[in-house]
């Protein structure tokens, strides 16, 4: 158990093993469907339903240790308030930033720190079929607790490169060829005038504060999502999800 407890609460000691928990039957039948191998798995039995069930039994079957617990051990482990019956360990699912290189949607994060927001952004990501995200350095853990639930199992379907400094990862991604556009609020070209059918990488900042100056100097443009209410701005993982989607409808369109 304290194991569990130093990765759940720990990016130390993450990073030290290589390793992260996933929480839950839809995140861990998503590892288990993406070929992750599941390394081991921890079980409360009083509370498994039938899809639980399935997944325990799919990840015996590809070859994972299961622990049964007794009621309760979980709940403690948890910071959730509603707490799963099944959590893995896993190992990370990260790739280097060349893997990228022939993928032409990419979404690039700049010092995001809301693990939520960084969930949502890998969901809508995969969702959209971007090639990939990246976590620059600075940002939130990509396997935070929270981040991982947030995803709901897309940190196992869409690449991801975890690390790299903001401007060295805009260098190599301009070398390639994509295009990289900043998101902001307001002032940029609305992004249902911009087209989007080339290679693209849409480049997000920090929830408070934007781009940091030297990122969005590096930039080819930037882009700003019209609304008609009165809102101000909508929160990172929303806007990810608006750009991703509205590159997709247009290389739909596109055939």
């Amino acid at each position: 158990m304290q194991r569990l407890r130093r990765l759940l609460g720990r990016r130390s000691a993450r990073q030290a093993e290589r390793a992260f928990v996933a929480e839950g039957a839809k995140v861990v039948r998503e590892a288990l469907a993406s070929g992750c191998p599941v390394e081991s798995l921890y079980v409360d039995p009083t509370r498994l339903d039938t899809a639980g069930q399935i997944v325990v039994d799919d990840a015996m079957a590809a070859g994972a240790r299961v622990f049964e617990l007794a009621p309760g051990v979980l709940d403690r482990l948890e910071g959730t308030v509603t707490p799963q019956p099944v959590l893995a360990v896993v190992p990370f699912v990260d790739v280097p930033l060349s893997r990228l290189e022939a993928e032409d949607l990419i979404v690039v994060c700049v010092d995001l720190r809301d693990p939520g927001n960084l969930g949502t952004v890998l969901r809508s990501a995969e969702a959209a079929g971007a090639g990939g995200v990246v976590c620059c350095d600075g940002s939130v853990d990509v396997y935070n607790p929270k981040s991982v639930r947030a995803s709901a199992g897309a940190v196992f379907h869409v690449p991801v490169v975890a690390g790299g400094e903001a401007c060295s990862v805009l260098a190599t991604l301009g070398d390639w060829g994509v295009r990289r556009l900043g998101s902001q609020a307001r002032g940029g070209v609305s992004i249902d005038a911009v087209d989007l059918t080339v290679p693209t990488a849409f480049v997000l900042g920090n929830e408070a504060h934007g781009l940091p100056g030297p990122v969005d100097e590096a930039l080819d443009g930037h882009v700003t999502i019209p609304m008609a209410g009165r809102a101000e701005s909508l929160n990172v993982g929303m806007a990810a999800a608006v750009l991703v989607f509205e590159a997709a409808r247009q290389r739909r369109a596109a055939g």
